[in-house]
């Protein structure tokens, strides 16, 4: 088959959203909210080994015990401590303070001039993915995605591959007619679960993990004045200073 679409995660594949995104406003929220509660770069990357927000905020609550409010609710703290978070990160993105990674706008940019289809498969807010696109791209750009499948729409998280999966359900794709692009190990499992090819850009949280089964793994998708640098190319296709369509479409058909 040919190459029909690309199916982008986004925390960390498409900007650097976690150590002076994510983690900045789960702090602001506990500050905001009176919980005495701080993730530091540490602490933070140790929870990074779980996907979703509401699931990594009950992990951080079931290994680390923190003090919690005694007059509240566990299920509403975590969805109150969430819905501030999102709120923070949001006036972030819209302020311009978290920027694409390098070559996502080209990579982009060059899919859709090509014919290629675009989709995001992720379990971040479907707000936080429209903020990140529109405060970088424009408005217009959310238009440039055929799906954008975000949050909490599939019971299991990554690493399961029911995100991906549902992607594919809903536009009616082959996993073998699409590539997927992570940063994570959990990333990388979840779309291979799927049945899709993956290529990984790694982040500074993720650059020593495993990436079994990866098509390839580099540091960033590249920019003429940024070039990629190859941490894993199992076949040794990769040859250039950036990952572009035409190399994908020699790849993958």
């Amino acid at each position: 088959m040919s190459l029909n679409a690309l199916i982008f995660d986004v925390d960390g594949t498409l900007a650097d959203t976690e150590l002076k995104g994510h983690r900045v406003a789960y702090n602001r929220a506990f500050e905001q909210l009176g919980i005495d509660w701080h993730w530091t770069e540490a602490t933070y990357t140790e929870l990074l080994v779980v996907s979703g927000g509401k699931e990594r905020m009950k992990y951080f609550i079931d290994n680390y015990q923190p003090d919690i409010p005694s007059d509240m609710v566990l299920e509403t703290l975590i969805a109150r401590i969430y819905s501030s978070k999102t709120q923070i990160f949001k006036d972030m993105l819209l302020t311009g303070l978290i920027p694409l990674r390098s070559g996502v706008e080209r990579l982009f940019k060059e899919a859709y001039q090509a014919g290629i289809h675009l989709a995001i498969a992720t379990t971040t807010a479907l707000s936080n993915v429209q903020c990140l696109l529109s405060s970088n791209l424009g408005e217009e750009s959310l238009d440039w995605f055929d799906i954008i499948a975000a949050g909490d729409i599939v019971e299991n998280k990554k690493p399961s591959g029911e995100i991906y999966q549902l992607v594919l359900d809903k536009m009616g794709w082959q996993a073998d007619e699409c590539v997927a692009f992570e940063d994570s190990e959990n990333g990388c499992l979840s779309a291979r679960a799927a049945a899709l090819p993956v290529i990984i850009t790694v982040t500074a949280y993720t650059r020593d993990e495993a990436f079994i089964d990866a098509d390839l793994v580099l540091d960033r998708l590249g920019d003429e004045n940024d070039p990629a640098k190859v941490i894993n190319d199992p076949d040794g296709s990769f040859k250039g200073q950036m990952l572009t369509v035409d190399y994908l479409i020699e790849r993958y058909g």
